[in-house]
């Protein structure tokens, strides 16, 4: 079993893999992206903690190939848990969860990257950890860094990057793989308004140009609505889906459709979910 995890939590587990689990597992490029392999079932979930925190009760709904997810809900309700479920870092107590866990990748909230480490270098960490050969890691990684529109900053460190400069270095981490899956943990909450909307255009493109499954988290229900195939809305705790919204617009997303009648009222409509969900 792999986790594609990016960050410092991906580089310490799988520095713990054994050698056994990666000659078994293959490399992304051999997989297919089939309806089996690269969407997840989630159903009648539920999560108690061993301190009693129900967090999440009877969620049931499926992420197919072709499909961007979102998840909206109060704080503490379960959103980031049902990521950290979906890819094995946490047991669930109740119902099922299913999906190809061979190729997931994972962006944390925070970029995490290894200050020691340039631009290039940490994207290529993944790999390297994977054991993939040094030419062969360059090459996919200059592909992510291209992907993510970092040329030019390759030999940069991180504390030279915007906070959207290391965003995108992170998805570049993940990308070197190739997941059939991406499992994104409200990646851009700490950024600007403008930096947000910038990479939440450059992340409609990537999905429409590498078609993985996606599963991501935001408290923002526009960045929702914009990036999404389908919407969810959980409740507040113990979390309940709530909303099922899918979103007609089609695989262009221009800009400006943030500003058309229909887009808000479908953020609209949301919103008085997640009133619901706090009251």
């Amino acid at each position: 079993m792999m986790f594609m995890l990016t960050g410092w939590a991906g580089a310490v587990a799988a520095t713990n893999f054994t050698e056994d689990m990666m000659t078994d597992t293959a490399t992304a490029s051999d997989l297919s992206r089939t309806a089996t392999s690269s969407r997840l079932r989630f159903e009648n979930l539920s999560m108690v903690f061993p301190d009693g925190t129900h967090a999440i009760d009877d969620v049931s709904f499926t992420v197919d190939p072709g499909e961007f997810v979102t998840v909206v809900g109060p704080s503490g309700c379960g959103k980031s848990t049902l990521l950290r479920i979906a890819s094995g870092l946490t047991e669930h107590t109740g119902g099922v969860c299913e999906g190809n866990r061979d190729s997931i990748g994972y962006v944390f909230q925070d970029a995490t990257l290894l200050p020691w480490r340039t631009v290039q270098k940490n994207v290529e960490l993944n790999a390297e950890l994977q054991g993939i050969d040094r030419n062969e890691r360059k090459r996919r990684a200059t592909e992510a860094i291209e992907l993510v529109n970092l040329v030019g900053h390759e030999g940069k460190y991180p504390k030279q990057l915007s906070g959207g400069m290391k965003m995108r270095c992170s998805l570049a981490r993940s990308l070197v793989l190739n997941p059939e899956v991406f499992l994104f943990d409200e990646p851009f909450g700490a950024l600007d308004e403008i930096s947000r909307e910038r990479l939440n255009d450059e992340l409609i493109n990537l999905f429409r140009s590498e078609k993985f499954a996606a599963l991501f988290i935001t408290h923002s229900i526009a960045e929702a609505v914009f990036l999404s195939t389908r919407v969810l809305v959980m409740s507040a705790r113990p979390g309940r889906l709530i909303g099922d919204y899918a979103i007609p617009f089609g695989a262009e997303r221009p800009h400006d459709i943030r500003f058309e009648p229909e887009f808000a009222e479908i953020c609209g409509l949301i919103n008085n979910d997640l009133k619901d969900a706090h009251s």
